[in-house]
């Protein structure tokens, strides 16, 4: 099984960045998947989710309303499209795989891809 996130990198406060996760190994569509991250010194946090359907989607507060997740089953593939993005959003971003479905937890999902670095300049 393999995530593999890919997309991060350096942008200024209220710019964009798309993150992209291909996972093979798995039958994507039977799964749930997350973004997750963790800045330094901090805990891992869920950022989004989305069921397999893509039908049901869920968001940390603080960015509801400028990221988005979506999947494509065809593609094996889900993103994050950040926008209006913010110094404190800067942390390595991580996608996971639950086949439970949903959950904000990270103990729940089943596989992870190693992360990409998003830094936020003000």
């Amino acid at each position: 099984v393999q995530l593999q996130a890919s997309g991060g990198g350096l942008v200024q406060a209220g710019g964009s960045l798309r993150l992209s996760c291909a996972a093979s190994g798995i039958t994507f569509s039977s799964y749930g998947m997350g973004w997750f991250r963790q800045a330094p010194g901090k805990e891992r946090e869920f950022v989004a989710g989305i069921l397999r359907s893509g039908n049901s989607i869920y968001y940390l507060d603080s960015v509801k309303g400028r990221f988005t997740i979506s999947r494509d089953n065809a593609k094996n593939t889900v993103y994050l499209q950040m926008n209006s993005l913010k110094p404190e959003d800067t942390a390595v971003h991580y996608c996971a795989a639950n086949y439970g479905g949903y959950s904000s937890s990270w103990s729940e999902y089943d596989y992870w891809g190693h992360g990409t670095h998003v830094t936020v300049s003000r």
